[in-house]
Protein backbone atom coordinates (compact mmCIF):
# COMPACT_ATOMS: atom_id res chain seq x y z
CA UNK A 1 0.00 0.00 0.00
CA UNK A 2 1.07 3.54 -0.92
CA UNK A 3 2.58 5.76 1.82
CA UNK A 4 0.31 8.37 2.67
CA UNK A 5 1.72 12.20 1.95
CA UNK A 6 3.03 14.35 4.78
CA UNK A 7 1.06 17.59 3.06
CA UNK A 8 -1.96 17.88 0.97
CA UNK A 9 -2.95 20.78 -0.92
CA UNK A 10 -6.06 21.28 -1.84
CA UNK A 11 -7.38 23.42 -5.49
CA UNK A 12 -10.81 24.99 -4.94
CA UNK A 13 -12.64 28.31 -6.60
CA UNK A 14 -12.84 31.04 -4.13
CA UNK A 15 -16.37 31.42 -3.72
CA UNK A 16 -17.93 30.74 0.19
CA UNK A 17 -19.61 27.62 -1.24
CA UNK A 18 -16.46 25.98 -2.85
CA UNK A 19 -14.30 26.97 0.41
CA UNK A 20 -17.14 25.63 2.74
CA UNK A 21 -16.96 22.30 1.29
CA UNK A 22 -13.13 22.42 0.58
CA UNK A 23 -12.79 23.41 4.48
CA UNK A 24 -15.31 20.07 5.22
CA UNK A 25 -13.07 17.76 3.21
CA UNK A 26 -10.12 19.29 5.26
CA UNK A 27 -11.45 18.91 8.50
CA UNK A 28 -12.52 15.34 7.24
CA UNK A 29 -9.31 14.41 6.22
CA UNK A 30 -7.11 16.20 9.22
CA UNK A 31 -9.59 14.47 12.14
CA UNK A 32 -8.39 11.24 10.53
CA UNK A 33 -4.84 12.08 10.10
CA UNK A 34 -3.83 14.33 12.54
CA UNK A 35 -0.50 14.54 11.49
CA UNK A 36 -0.98 15.64 7.82
CA UNK A 37 -1.08 19.05 6.96
CA UNK A 38 -3.29 20.76 4.95
CA UNK A 39 -3.30 23.98 2.59
CA UNK A 40 -6.33 25.62 0.60
CA UNK A 41 -5.11 26.62 -3.09
CA UNK A 42 -8.25 28.98 -3.97
CA UNK A 43 -8.51 29.96 -7.57
CA UNK A 44 -10.85 32.02 -9.47
CA UNK A 45 -12.20 30.45 -12.50
CA UNK A 46 -13.21 31.19 -15.85
CA UNK A 47 -17.32 30.12 -14.86
CA UNK A 48 -16.48 32.36 -12.02
CA UNK A 49 -15.40 35.73 -14.02
CA UNK A 50 -18.39 35.37 -16.48
CA UNK A 51 -21.38 36.09 -15.01
CA UNK A 52 -23.73 38.27 -17.80
CA UNK A 53 -23.84 35.18 -19.61
CA UNK A 54 -25.73 31.58 -18.81
CA UNK A 55 -23.48 28.86 -18.48
CA UNK A 56 -25.10 27.14 -21.62
CA UNK A 57 -23.73 30.56 -23.63
CA UNK A 58 -20.21 30.60 -22.30
CA UNK A 59 -18.29 27.08 -22.35
CA UNK A 60 -20.67 25.11 -19.91
CA UNK A 61 -19.89 23.60 -16.58
CA UNK A 62 -16.51 22.56 -17.19
CA UNK A 63 -15.56 26.03 -17.41
CA UNK A 64 -15.63 25.43 -13.11
CA UNK A 65 -13.44 23.15 -13.24
CA UNK A 66 -10.59 23.79 -15.74
CA UNK A 67 -8.05 25.92 -14.21
CA UNK A 68 -8.37 23.60 -10.83
CA UNK A 69 -7.24 20.69 -13.61
CA UNK A 70 -4.53 22.27 -14.94
CA UNK A 71 -3.32 23.12 -11.14
CA UNK A 72 -2.95 19.46 -10.52
CA UNK A 73 -1.79 18.32 -13.97
CA UNK A 74 1.31 21.18 -12.90
CA UNK A 75 2.08 19.61 -9.59
CA UNK A 76 0.50 23.21 -7.52
CA UNK A 77 -2.02 21.45 -6.26
CA UNK A 78 -3.17 17.70 -4.93
CA UNK A 79 -6.47 17.45 -5.11
CA UNK A 80 -9.48 19.60 -6.35
CA UNK A 81 -12.94 19.44 -4.66
CA UNK A 82 -16.08 20.17 -6.41
CA UNK A 83 -19.71 19.60 -6.33
CA UNK A 84 -20.48 16.80 -8.61
CA UNK A 85 -22.88 18.09 -10.62
CA UNK A 86 -20.40 21.16 -11.93
CA UNK A 87 -18.03 17.85 -13.33
CA UNK A 88 -18.28 17.38 -17.10
CA UNK A 89 -19.35 13.79 -18.25
CA UNK A 90 -16.27 13.17 -19.67
CA UNK A 91 -13.23 13.26 -17.47
CA UNK A 92 -9.43 13.59 -18.88
CA UNK A 93 -8.23 10.19 -19.03
CA UNK A 94 -5.12 11.64 -16.26
CA UNK A 95 -7.76 12.30 -13.72
CA UNK A 96 -9.62 10.22 -11.70
CA UNK A 97 -12.98 11.04 -9.22
CA UNK A 98 -13.96 10.00 -5.93
CA UNK A 99 -16.76 10.58 -4.20
CA UNK A 100 -16.37 12.21 -0.55
CA UNK A 101 -19.03 11.30 2.04
CA UNK A 102 -23.36 11.08 2.33
CA UNK A 103 -24.58 13.08 0.05
CA UNK A 104 -26.29 16.09 1.27
CA UNK A 105 -29.79 16.56 0.34
CA UNK A 106 -30.50 16.40 -3.60
CA UNK A 107 -33.60 18.69 -3.88
CA UNK A 108 -33.65 22.06 -5.52
CA UNK A 109 -34.71 24.82 -3.24
CA UNK A 110 -37.58 27.37 -3.86
CA UNK A 111 -36.35 30.66 -2.27
CA UNK A 112 -38.74 33.80 -1.90
CA UNK A 113 -39.23 36.58 0.55
CA UNK A 114 -43.11 36.63 -0.57
CA UNK A 115 -44.30 33.65 -1.17
CA UNK A 116 -44.01 30.14 0.36
CA UNK A 117 -44.22 28.07 -2.68
CA UNK A 118 -43.96 28.26 -6.42
CA UNK A 119 -47.97 27.05 -6.33
CA UNK A 120 -48.82 31.29 -4.74
CA UNK A 121 -47.11 32.62 -7.33
CA UNK A 122 -49.20 35.18 -9.47
CA UNK A 123 -48.98 35.27 -13.59
CA UNK A 124 -46.09 36.75 -14.47
CA UNK A 125 -43.57 36.70 -11.53
CA UNK A 126 -40.69 36.47 -12.32
CA UNK A 127 -37.95 33.32 -11.14
CA UNK A 128 -34.14 33.54 -11.29
CA UNK A 129 -32.48 30.59 -11.90
CA UNK A 130 -29.40 29.65 -13.24
CA UNK A 131 -30.47 26.40 -15.02
CA UNK A 132 -32.14 24.87 -18.02
CA UNK A 133 -33.37 21.76 -16.54
CA UNK A 134 -34.55 23.76 -13.67
CA UNK A 135 -36.46 26.24 -16.11
CA UNK A 136 -37.65 23.19 -18.35
CA UNK A 137 -39.71 21.35 -15.62
CA UNK A 138 -40.90 24.37 -13.73
CA UNK A 139 -42.34 26.09 -16.99
CA UNK A 140 -44.00 22.43 -17.65
CA UNK A 141 -46.08 22.76 -14.51
CA UNK A 142 -46.31 26.78 -14.01
CA UNK A 143 -46.80 28.01 -17.86
CA UNK A 144 -47.76 31.26 -16.34
CA UNK A 145 -44.88 32.51 -14.58
CA UNK A 146 -41.64 34.24 -16.67
CA UNK A 147 -37.93 33.13 -16.26
CA UNK A 148 -34.62 34.77 -16.53
CA UNK A 149 -31.20 34.18 -15.42
CA UNK A 150 -29.34 34.42 -12.54
CA UNK A 151 -25.82 33.69 -12.46
CA UNK A 152 -23.30 34.52 -9.68
CA UNK A 153 -22.33 32.60 -6.17
CA UNK A 154 -25.19 31.71 -3.45
CA UNK A 155 -25.29 35.00 -1.62
CA UNK A 156 -24.70 37.02 -4.95
CA UNK A 157 -28.53 35.60 -5.89
CA UNK A 158 -29.75 35.82 -2.70
CA UNK A 159 -28.93 39.34 -2.61
CA UNK A 160 -30.62 40.11 -6.03
CA UNK A 161 -33.65 38.19 -4.46
CA UNK A 162 -33.73 40.53 -1.45
CA UNK A 163 -33.23 43.88 -3.74
CA UNK A 164 -36.61 43.00 -5.13
CA UNK A 165 -35.03 42.24 -8.40
CA UNK A 166 -37.07 38.39 -8.85
CA UNK A 167 -40.27 37.28 -7.26
CA UNK A 168 -38.61 34.01 -6.53
CA UNK A 169 -35.39 32.08 -6.94
CA UNK A 170 -34.44 28.48 -7.34
CA UNK A 171 -31.47 27.18 -6.00
CA UNK A 172 -29.68 23.94 -4.77
CA UNK A 173 -30.78 22.72 -1.53
CA UNK A 174 -27.25 21.21 -0.56
CA UNK A 175 -25.69 24.83 -0.86
CA UNK A 176 -27.73 26.27 1.31
CA UNK A 177 -27.37 23.75 4.02
CA UNK A 178 -23.55 23.70 3.30
CA UNK A 179 -23.46 27.64 3.75
CA UNK A 180 -25.96 27.53 6.62
CA UNK A 181 -28.64 29.26 4.95
CA UNK A 182 -31.21 26.23 5.10
CA UNK A 183 -33.59 28.94 6.52
CA UNK A 184 -33.90 30.74 3.22
CA UNK A 185 -35.61 27.12 1.86
CA UNK A 186 -39.22 28.10 1.62
CA UNK A 187 -40.22 24.55 -0.12
CA UNK A 188 -37.87 21.75 -0.99
CA UNK A 189 -39.40 20.99 -4.82
CA UNK A 190 -40.43 16.87 -4.61
CA UNK A 191 -39.02 15.30 -7.54
CA UNK A 192 -42.18 14.80 -9.17
CA UNK A 193 -41.69 18.80 -9.92
CA UNK A 194 -38.00 19.13 -10.36
CA UNK A 195 -35.33 16.76 -11.09
CA UNK A 196 -32.34 17.56 -9.75
CA UNK A 197 -29.18 17.67 -11.55
CA UNK A 198 -26.99 14.51 -12.06
CA UNK A 199 -24.85 14.40 -9.14
CA UNK A 200 -26.23 17.40 -7.48
CA UNK A 201 -25.69 17.22 -3.31
CA UNK A 202 -22.35 15.19 -3.68
CA UNK A 203 -19.18 16.39 -3.07
CA UNK A 204 -16.46 15.22 -5.48
CA UNK A 205 -12.80 15.24 -5.01
CA UNK A 206 -10.69 14.81 -7.80
CA UNK A 207 -7.00 14.27 -8.33
CA UNK A 208 -3.99 12.61 -10.77
CA UNK A 209 -4.92 8.72 -11.86
CA UNK A 210 -0.99 7.78 -11.15
CA UNK A 211 -1.41 9.00 -7.25
CA UNK A 212 -1.98 5.49 -5.72
CA UNK A 213 -1.11 7.05 -2.34
CA UNK A 214 -4.35 10.01 -2.47
CA UNK A 215 -6.37 7.08 -3.70
CA UNK A 216 -5.97 4.93 -0.90
CA UNK A 217 -5.89 7.99 1.50
CA UNK A 218 -9.53 9.25 -0.16
CA UNK A 219 -10.97 5.52 0.27
CA UNK A 220 -12.72 5.28 3.33
CA UNK A 221 -14.21 8.62 2.95
CA UNK A 222 -16.50 6.89 -0.06
CA UNK A 223 -20.18 6.13 1.11
CA UNK A 224 -21.38 3.38 -1.09
CA UNK A 225 -25.16 4.33 -1.28
CA UNK A 226 -23.86 8.07 -2.61
CA UNK A 227 -21.16 6.69 -4.99
CA UNK A 228 -23.70 4.03 -6.54
CA UNK A 229 -25.41 6.91 -6.87
CA UNK A 230 -23.04 9.04 -8.08
CA UNK A 231 -21.93 6.19 -10.88
CA UNK A 232 -25.50 5.54 -12.23
CA UNK A 233 -26.48 8.90 -12.62
CA UNK A 234 -22.96 9.97 -14.31
CA UNK A 235 -23.74 6.87 -16.70
CA UNK A 236 -27.02 8.28 -17.49
CA UNK A 237 -25.45 11.26 -18.56
CA UNK A 238 -22.71 9.85 -20.24
CA UNK A 239 -25.48 8.55 -22.88
CA UNK A 240 -27.41 11.42 -23.15
CA UNK A 241 -24.62 13.90 -23.64
CA UNK A 242 -25.77 15.69 -20.14
CA UNK A 243 -24.14 19.17 -20.34
CA UNK A 244 -25.74 22.22 -19.11
CA UNK A 245 -26.87 23.28 -22.97
CA UNK A 246 -29.32 20.21 -22.13
CA UNK A 247 -32.35 20.23 -19.97
CA UNK A 248 -31.18 16.92 -18.03
CA UNK A 249 -31.94 15.60 -14.32
CA UNK A 250 -31.39 12.59 -13.21
CA UNK A 251 -31.42 10.94 -9.74
CA UNK A 252 -30.81 7.22 -7.94
CA UNK A 253 -31.53 6.25 -4.59
CA UNK A 254 -31.06 3.44 -2.57
CA UNK A 255 -34.62 1.86 -2.20
CA UNK A 256 -35.94 -1.68 -0.19
CA UNK A 257 -32.58 -2.62 -1.34
CA UNK A 258 -32.13 -2.02 -4.79
CA UNK A 259 -30.76 1.17 -6.59
CA UNK A 260 -33.92 3.16 -8.07
CA UNK A 261 -33.04 5.93 -11.12
CA UNK A 262 -34.93 8.62 -12.48
CA UNK A 263 -34.09 10.91 -15.23
CA UNK A 264 -35.74 13.33 -17.57
CA UNK A 265 -34.84 15.07 -21.06
CA UNK A 266 -36.68 17.93 -21.83
CA UNK A 267 -36.96 21.24 -23.83
CA UNK A 268 -36.03 24.39 -22.31
CA UNK A 269 -39.31 26.16 -22.95
CA UNK A 270 -41.06 22.74 -21.33
CA UNK A 271 -42.93 21.72 -24.68
CA UNK A 272 -41.34 18.36 -24.63
CA UNK A 273 -40.17 16.50 -21.57
CA UNK A 274 -39.37 12.33 -21.44
CA UNK A 275 -39.54 11.22 -18.38
CA UNK A 276 -38.85 7.80 -17.14
CA UNK A 277 -36.74 5.64 -14.20
CA UNK A 278 -35.49 2.26 -13.51
CA UNK A 279 -34.33 0.12 -10.83
CA UNK A 280 -32.16 -3.14 -10.12
CA UNK A 281 -29.00 -4.27 -8.12
CA UNK A 282 -26.73 -1.78 -6.83
CA UNK A 283 -23.76 -3.43 -8.39
CA UNK A 284 -24.81 -2.60 -11.44
CA UNK A 285 -25.77 1.13 -11.06
CA UNK A 286 -23.57 2.00 -14.27
CA UNK A 287 -25.96 -0.22 -16.15
CA UNK A 288 -29.23 1.05 -14.72
CA UNK A 289 -27.62 4.70 -16.08
CA UNK A 290 -26.61 4.00 -19.58
CA UNK A 291 -30.25 1.83 -20.35
CA UNK A 292 -32.21 4.54 -18.74
CA UNK A 293 -30.24 6.92 -21.08
CA UNK A 294 -30.70 5.09 -23.74
CA UNK A 295 -34.51 4.84 -23.05
CA UNK A 296 -35.31 8.06 -22.47
CA UNK A 297 -33.24 8.87 -26.02
CA UNK A 298 -35.65 6.23 -27.35
CA UNK A 299 -38.70 7.71 -26.23
CA UNK A 300 -38.45 10.76 -27.88
CA UNK A 301 -35.11 12.69 -26.12
CA UNK A 302 -33.10 11.94 -29.07
CA UNK A 303 -35.58 14.11 -31.08
CA UNK A 304 -35.21 16.96 -28.13
CA UNK A 305 -31.35 16.65 -28.36
CA UNK A 306 -32.00 17.43 -32.66
CA UNK A 307 -34.14 20.26 -31.80
CA UNK A 308 -31.58 21.87 -29.62
CA UNK A 309 -28.32 21.12 -32.04
CA UNK A 310 -30.33 22.91 -34.79
CA UNK A 311 -31.42 25.83 -32.32
CA UNK A 312 -27.56 26.62 -31.35
CA UNK A 313 -26.30 25.76 -35.02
Amino acid sequence: MAAFPARIRIATRESRLALRQTELVAAALAARHPGLAVETVGMTTQGDRVLDRPLAEVGGKGLFVKELEVALDEGRADLAVHSLKDVPMVVASQFALATFGVREDPHDAFVSSRYAAPEELPAGALVGTSSLRRESQLRQAFAKLRFRPLRGNVNTRLAKLDAGEYDAIILAAAGLHRLGLAARVRKLLPESLALPAIGQGILAIEYRRDRADLAALLEPFTDPATDAAARAERALGLVVGGSCEVPLGGLARLAGGQLRIEGFIGLPDGTRLVRDQLEGPTQEAERLGGELGQRLLDAGGREILDILARRSA
